[in-house]
C-alpha cells in the first residue's frame, strides 16, 4: 500500500487531514452530532454531542493509528508495527492491524484489566500479539521501544505523531460538515493532545471565530502546566482516575499545536468526572468512560459564557469497565459532599455506641463500620464512613457531635491519612 501523499513531518495540515478522511473511509464509523435537549435546557444553551463512543473500538483512536499505518510504505508495513498502550489505542492499533492484514505487536502492563486485554484481542485477531510487561505503561514503553529496535518495526505513538494527530482531525471535519449552524464553543478532552492538536487544526482554518477550548483532569493538568511554563515537562505525580487523559508528559508537537490554537484550558476534578459519568448513564443512557464524560463535566465551569451559544462536547470515548462502578460512586459521593469518614474514639462503657446512633439525623447512614486495631477492638478507634441524602446536613451532624462531645478526626480533609486507611 503506497501512501497518497508524502506525510507532514512538522504538523498537521487540512489537506492531509482530508486525506485522511479518505483512507478512513468505511473504516471509521461517521458518529453522530446529536442535539441533547437535558443537557441544553439545563444550561440554556444549544448543546451538541459528538459521540465517538459509538466509533466500532468505542473510541476515536482508530482513526489516527489506521491513518498512521496507511501512510506507511509497503516494506515499513511488512516489518509491522508496534505500540505500548493499556487502553484504547492498543484497540484502535488492533483493530488497524486486522483490516489491514498487518502484524502488529502490542505491548501492555500487567496490571492492565482482563477486559481490556480480551478487547484488544477480539479487535486485532491473529493479527497482534500481546505482550504483558512490567507493572507500569512506562515499563511497557521500553519493552516496545526495544521490540522496535529489533524487529526494524514501526512504532506508532498514540499522539506525538503527525499523521496520528491528522487521523483524529478526521473528527473535526465530520463536526464541521454534520453542523448546520455556526459553532461558538468545541470543547475537547486532552491527555497526550492528539485529538485537539489534529481537530483545531480543522477549526483554525474552516470556523477561526469557534471558540477552541481543551478539558484536563485536576490531578493530571500536564498540556497547562507545559503551556504556563512554556515548554514540556513531566509531571512525576498525577492521578491516574480519568485514565484516557492522565498522561505525565504531553508530546513535543501537540504542546506546540495546542498552545497555538487552544483559547484556553480547564481543569475538572476527578471527583466531578465521577457524578457526570453517573449522571450521563442514569439520564442519557450513555456510557462514557472517564475522558470522555470530561467535556461534559466542565460545562458547570462555563455556565454563563455558554448560555444562548451553540456548544459541541465532544465524547472521546465508551470504554468504561464495569469493575470500576463502585469506585465512581465513591468518588462522585466524596466530591458531592454526601460521604463523610470519621476515625471515632468511643469511650469504654456500655451505651457509647447508641449515643453516637442517637447523634446521627433521620436520612444518614452508616456505610461502613469497622474497628482500625484489629486485634483490639474492644479499646480501639474504629472507622466511620457516613452518607447523608443532602450535603447542607454535614454542618449539623458535626454540631451534634461536638454537642455530645464525640471524641472524632475528618478524614475527607487529610488525604494521606484518607488514602491509607479508606
Amino acid at each position: 500500500m503506497k501512501p497518497l501523499t508524502e506525510p507532514s513531518t512538522t504538523s498537521p495540515t487540512l489537506d492531509n487531514i482530508f486525506l485522511a478522511a479518505e483512507r478512513l473511509r468505511n473504516i471509521a464509523t461517521h458518529t453522530p452530532l446529536m442535539h441533547n435537549l437535558h443537557l441544553s435546557e439545563m444550561y440554556g444553551a444549544n448543546i451538541y454531542l459528538k459521540r465517538e463512543d459509538l466509533q466500532i473500538v468505542r473510541s476515536y483512536k482508530i482513526r489516527g493509528a489506521y491513518n498512521k499505518m496507511a501512510s506507511l510504505s509497503e516494506e515499513a508495513l511488512a516489518n509491522g508495527v508496534v505500540c505500548a498502550s493499556a487502553g484504547n489505542h492498543a484497540q484502535g492499533l488492533a483493530y488497524a492491524c486486522r483490516k489491514m492484514g498487518v502484524k502488529g505487536a502490542i505491548f501492555m502492563p500487567t496490571t492492565t484489566p482482563a477486559q481490556k486485554v480480551k478487547q484488544v484481542r477480539f479487535f486485532g485477531k491473529e493479527w497482534v500479539d500481546i505482550h504483558l510487561v512490567g507493572d507500569t505503561y512506562d515499563d511497557a514503553y521500553h519493552a516496545a521501544m526495544e521490540y522496535q529496535s529489533t524487529h526494524d518495526a514501526t512504532f506508532v505513538h498514540p499522539f506525538d505523531d503527525v499523521q496520528v494527530m491528522e487521523g483524529q482531525g478526521t473528527v473535526g471535519l465530520e463536526i464541521f460538515k454534520d453542523a448546520d449552524f455556526k459553532i461558538d464553543y468545541l470543547l475537547m478532552a486532552i491527555g497526550g493532545g492528539g485529538l485537539a492538536a489534529g481537530v483545531s487544526t480543522v477549526f483554525k482554518q474552516l470556523s477561526p471565530k469557534t471558540k477552541l477550548i481543551g478539558v484536563e483532569p485536576l490531578g493530571s493538568p500536564t498540556m497547562l502546566r507545559a503551556i504556563e511554563e512554556g515548554h514540556v515537562l513531566t509531571l512525576e505525580n498525577i492521578d491516574k482516575f480519568v485514565d484516557g487523559a492522565a498522561v505525565r508528559r504531553a508530546g513535543n508537537m501537540t504542546f506546540e499545536i495546542c498552545r497555538q490554537n487552544l483559547e484556553r484550558i480547564l481543569l475538572v476534578p476527578e471527583g466531578k468526572v465521577c457524578s457526570t459519568i453517573l449522571q450521563l448513564y442514569n439520564e442519557e443512557a450513555i456510557v462514557a468512560e472517564p475522558a470522555g464524560a470530561l467535556t461534559i463535566a466542565v460545562l458547570d465551569q462555563l455556565r454563563e459564557e455558554i448560555k444562548g451559544k451553540n456548544v459541541v462536547a465532544l465524547i472521546g470515548g465508551g470504554n468504561n469497565d464495569i469493575t470500576r462502578t463502585e469506585e465512581i460512586k465513591e468518588r462522585s459521593l466524596l466530591y458531592e459532599g454526601l460521604k463523610h469518614y470519621f476515625i471515632i474514639r468511643f469511650p469504654q462503657r456500655a451505651g457509647a455506641f447508641r449515643d453516637f446512633l442517637n447523634v446521627l439525623g433521620p436520612q444518614d447512614d452508616i456505610t461502613r463500620f469497622e474497628y482500625v486495631k484489629k486485634t483490639n477492638r474492644e479499646q480501639g478507634p474504629a472507622l466511620v464512613g457516613i452518607e447523608l441524602k443532602n450535603r447542607e446536613d454535614f454542618e449539623p451532624l458535626i454540631q451534634r457531635m461536638d454537642e455530645s462531645r464525640i471524641v472524632y478526626e475528618y478524614l475527607n480533609e487529610q488525604p494521606n491519612m484518607f488514602q491509607f486507611l479508606v
